[in-house]
């Protein structure tokens, strides 16, 4: 059987593809299997600073989980296979329920619906084609959304914008989802993994301790109350202030400034 999923490290980037183009990039359990398996390699990897998730082609990012495969198990599926799916610790759709430790990408073209969009949240940036076409259509078959479609999309858009997606199941184009904040930049067709390698660069050459630290305090902190966000930045902060003095000795000595060094 084909490998349902390709990794390939370019530069310090690791890129993750879903690769069933056939089937709109959708994930069954064997492709969830191999993404969980990509991305533990991609912690893995101490080459790798930056994770690009992407599909095959430019039809689809992923249209979400492979409905018909769902089907396929029957009307009545057994509860142990029902609770395997759903109570998966790691998400149903293979990381979803996981934090990495290393900045991630989502490299978009054309349908990031259902599942897919639910992956593409996942990650810290999201680059997309004009032809990119993001949203909850799921909402008509009667699935839930169980891979963080309902806790992470709020926290990028807000609550009013994310019930609107949620609860109509409405597929929007890349100018709203770019206009929302749900898609970082826009891109010509066919070169959204070539924009999110660059951005991946721009990435690994920042320090990465710090970068990394402020990155953890702002995930960390983003679901605690102000006064303990704080504290935790703090906390974080102090772990690398090493880092910090001896970048504060290149910013004197004339490094960086005027743009040069600057990331993504």
């Amino acid at each position: 059987m084909a490998e349902r999923t390709s990794y390939e490290r370019i530069g310090a980037a690791a890129v993750l593809t879903i690769e069933r183009p056939e089937r709109r990039n959708a994930v069954d359990r064997e492709t969830a299997d191999e993404l969980l398996a990509g991305c533990r390699r991609f912690e893995a990897d101490e080459q790798a600073r930056t994770m690009i998730l992407t599909g095959a082609g430019d039809l689809a990012f992923c249209a979400g989980a492979d409905l018909k495969a769902l089907a396929a198990v029957g009307p009545n599926p057994p509860d142990a296979l029902v609770a395997g799916y759903m109570d998966r610790p790691e998400g149903p759709m293979g990381f979803t329920r996981l934090t990495p430790s290393k900045p991630t990408i989502a490299a978009i073209s054309g349908y990031c619906l259902a599942g897919g969009l639910e992956l593409a949240l996942w990650c810290d940036l999201r680059v997309a084609t004009e032809t990119a076409q993001l949203g909850y259509p799921e909402r008509r078959w009667g699935v839930p959304l169980v891979d963080g479609g309902t806790q992470r999309l709020p926290r990028i858009v807000g609550l009013g914008r994310a019930l609107d997606l949620i609860l109509t199941g409405r597929i929007m184009g890349v100018t709203e989802a770019h206009d929302w904040g749900l898609v970082n930049e826009i891109v010509p067709a066919g070169k959204h993994l070539e924009r999110a390698l660059e951005m991946a660069e721009g990435l690994a050459a920042f320090p990465q301790e710090t970068m990394l630290s402020d990155r953890r305090a702002a995930i960390v902190g983003s679901a605690m109350d102000l006064e303990s966000g704080l504290a935790y930045e703090a906390e974080v902060g102090s772990e690398v202030i090493e880092v910090a003095i001896r970048g504060a000795g290149r910013f004197a000595g004339g490094e960086g400034r005027g743009g040069a060094g600057s990331g993504a």
